[in-house]
């Protein structure tokens, strides 16, 4: 990170919380002095923060941005930072309640609103939608407006709905492009900036062929194209430069077998290998394992596509473990970056953590904090390698979910284990308990699969499959956790509304930080789609 013509977040972190004198530069995830002690301490650290705030915000940065960077961690509430940010302390063996994550100390926060067009609680494709496009739309649809229909197959009638994206004008500027996800490529995040189709399920033509069925197109209409179709055939500019995350069958024919698991073959019907067609382009390079990645050299690489499974990509907890060997979301940014910033027009990069949202889905908070950790270890490279005065880095999420932080547990608790009564200061902490005398733990979901099923179990995650095998027989009460490791990374944290399927998102507002040219415009409660302007503003479209 080069320096900033504001007076630097090291220079206002210097001053230190005991006084005032200088204090040595320390770790973005580090807060500049030791964890207060006293009410005296307690008291300065209030007052150093505030300090701080007023020396780094006295010269706003008004300048135009060059780059921008969207870090989208998908489903990554408030509670999914705080407990996040409190795991990755406790791992590393320091305060995890006085820790910080990477993008938690950027200049400016605020709070985004997420609700859709036609939902109080919405699915990622018309959040992500909201921040790429600049408007607000339904559930489902992918860059288009609210007035399109769900399953609108008419390639001419979606072409009229299309809304631009921050990718397309960034791309039309001559600026370069590209987007990285933990998802499928094709998944709603990510496909938001270069696709344009009424609904996100159509990541290759045989789900748009089998949703058409015997229907007839109306006369005049030709089929609308498929999600990988479209990011393959993006042709404004000239085209995309990167895109690295999962999903290789999406690309590859039904007669082609997955290099990495060979009984798997391709979705597509139609005869195209998407992943041929963009490996031919000039200068275009391919790649689906870690070492065919690390081999590409950004300097002779003018268009980079990895797939790196057939669907997403590995958790983070889990990554170390593929046959083939798959990337960090961290070792992706920096690649991608290395590939974009050649460009001296400048370029515009969606990172996205999109593992957050499935393992919430799944009740799994170990998986969601430990992608949380990664993605802020991301967020913290792209910082490294860019520069403040021309890269505007906005972190935020799609929507929410469901978990909770609750009890009263001492500070320093183990955020995975069972809750504390908050008494550690007087020497005595027993494990909390509910009204049946049974232990409970701090994080928890309002709904999911962590809850009683029909058939008088709970269940556990088995990362191989990530499917569910029941577990904690049912005894006509909540489960007794009092042998119970609920630390361990397959345990599904309990739900209060049991449900066979998936934890939902939620609907709370979620928090923007941004860093960088204009980053002060990222204030108060904003709609979602206020992201896009910002970014808009900033690059000066």
């Amino acid at each position: 990170m080069k320096s900033n013509s504001r007076i630097s977040l090291v220079v206002a972190a210097s001053l230190t919380v005991l006084g005032g004198a200088a204090a040595p530069a320390l770790a973005d995830n580090v807060l500049a002095a030791p964890v207060p002690t006293s009410g005296a301490e307690w008291f300065r650290a209030g007052r150093s923060a505030v300090q701080s705030n007023r020396l780094v915000n006295r010269d706003l940065n008004t300048r135009r941005a060059k780059n921008v960077i969207l870090f989208v961690g998908d489903g990554m509430g408030v509670s999914t930072v705080t407990a996040a940010r409190i795991l990755d302390g406790q791992q590393r063996g320091v305060d995890g309640e006085w820790n910080r994550l990477s993008f938690e100390k950027f200049s400016d926060l605020a709070l985004s609103v997420t609700a859709s067009a036609n939902q109080q609680t919405s699915d990622s494709a018309p959040t992500a939608t909201a921040m790429v496009a600049g408007i607000k739309t339904n559930d489902g649809a992918i860059s288009v407006d609210q007035s399109i229909t769900r399953k609108e197959f008419c390639a001419e009638a979606t072409r009229a709905k299309r809304v631009r994206t921050i990718m397309e004008r960034a791309e039309e500027r001559g600026m370069s492009t590209g987007v990285v996800s933990t998802a499928r490529i094709t998944h709603a995040t990510p496909a938001v900036n270069y696709a344009h189709i009424s609904n996100r399920d159509w990541e290759a033509n045989n789900t748009i062929d089998r949703d058409l069925g015997a229907n007839v197109l109306p006369a005049g209409c030709t089929k609308v194209k498929d999600i990988a179709a479209q990011l393959v055939d993006f042709k404004v500019g000239n085209g995309l430069e990167v895109a690295l995350g999962g999903g290789r069958p999406y690309f590859e024919p039904n007669t082609k077998a997955d290099p990495e698991y060979p009984s798997r073959m391709g979705n597509r019907t139609d005869g195209r290998d998407l992943t041929a067609e963009w490996a031919a382009k000039p200068g275009a390079a391919y790649v689906w394992n870690k070492a065919q990645f690390d081999a590409v050299d950004p300097r002779r690489t003018r268009r980079l596509l990895g797939l790196f499974e057939p669907s997403h990509v590995k958790y983070e907890a889990d990554r170390a473990n593929d046959t083939a060997g798959e990337p960090s979301v961290a070792e992706m940014t920096r690649k991608a970056i290395e590939m974009l910033q050649k460009n001296p027009k400048g370029f515009y990069l969606m990172v996205e953590g999109g593992r957050i949202d499935h393992a919430h889905h799944a009740g799994n908070a170990y998986r969601a904090l430990t992608d949380t950790i990664a993605l802020a270890e991301a967020v913290k490279v792209a910082r490294e390698m860019t520069d403040d005065e021309d890269t505007l880095i906005i972190v935020t999420a799609d929507h929410s979910h469901t978990l909770s932080i609750a009890g009263y547990p001492s500070r320093g608790n183990p955020i995975l284990g069972k809750a504390d009564t908050g008494l550690g200061l007087l020497g005595v902490s027993p494990v909390a308990t509910d009204s049946l005398g049974l232990p409970y733990t701090t994080l928890g979901y309002l709904n999911g699969p962590g809850g009683w099923t029909g058939n008088g179990s709970r269940r556990e995650l088995n990362p191989a499959t990530e499917l569910y095998t029941a577990e904690i027989p049912f005894t006509g009460k909540r489960p007794d956790l009092t042998s119970v490791d609920t630390t361990n990374p397959n345990y599904l944290q309990e739900s209060a509304i049991p449900t066979l399927g998936a934890e939902t998102h939620a609907g709370e507002d979620v928090a923007i930080y941004a860093n960088g040219p204009r980053s002060y415009l990222v204030r108060g409660t904003l709609e979602q789609n206020a992201i896009y302007h910002v970014m808009a503003s900033a690059l000066g479209l």
